[in-house]
């Protein structure tokens, strides 16, 4: 699979927007429905909602902010209580997920930051009816580990996501549903690093290994 980079950041740009519509969409129909209320606690419902749809909103830019940005480029170090901030929110969204966290590093590296959270993206979006999601990572001798685990019944994870990560996703294949994947094949190269995937019916293991350069 070669991508080029135009192509890759207008496929993000693409999955950006797709998952920023629902929430945004929320906040105009609020505005809508608020405009045209006139009891007190139907706009007082429709206050919440508008909290409720801009709060969302905000954690996700704030997650794809990092996720997908490269600000700063991929050298410094990230705190990786940052990342941690970033996922509790995006999970608070969804009460059938339980998060649990394995940080004995303070931080990592960018790059391995960046895939942390796609990594947490991609095993949020393979529990559609709930589970647990486990995300342990860990910076030792100038590389960090990585481990992302979702369980739960009937995980729902694309191939082709898989396919992405592992750099043989056909080029004319690459849709903005894999160019995350595709962005973390793409990292792990440049930095002679490994990303691997295992799944089964009530569990997808995602796993890298990065070195620092």
């Amino acid at each position: 699979m070669t991508t080029s980079s135009i192509e890759l950041a207008s496929l993000l740009c693409s999955r950006l927007c797709h998952d920023m519509l629902s929430p945004v969409g929320a906040l105009t129909n609020g505005l809508e429905l608020l405009a045209d209320e006139k009891d007190p606690e139907m706009r007082q419902r429709c206050f919440e909602l508008l909290d409720q749809s801009a709060r969302i909103s905000t954690d996700k830019l704030r997650f794809f902010r990092l996720a997908f940005g490269a600000a700063g480029g991929f050298g410094e170090m990230v705190a990786v209580s940052e990342a941690k901030v970033l996922v509790d929110a995006l999970v608070a969204n969804n009460p059938r997920v339980t998060l649990a966290w394995a940080l004995p590093s303070d931080s990592l590296p960018k790059a391995a930051i960046k895939t942390l959270l796609n990594f947490a993206l991609i095993g949020l979006e393979a529990l559609p009816r709930g589970g647990t999601l486990e995300i342990a990572a860990e910076y030792r001798d100038n590389h960090s580990e990585l481990v992302v685990r979702a369980a739960g019944p009937r995980i729902a994870f694309d191939r082709s996501v898989g396919s992405a990560l592992e750099g043989t996703l056909p080029e004319g294949e690459l849709s903005s549903r894999t160019a995350p994947a595709a962005m973390l094949h793409q990292l792990a190269v440049e930095l002679k690093g490994q990303l691997q995937y295992v799944l089964a019916e009530d569990a997808l293991v995602l796993g890298a290994m990065l070195p620092r350069v």
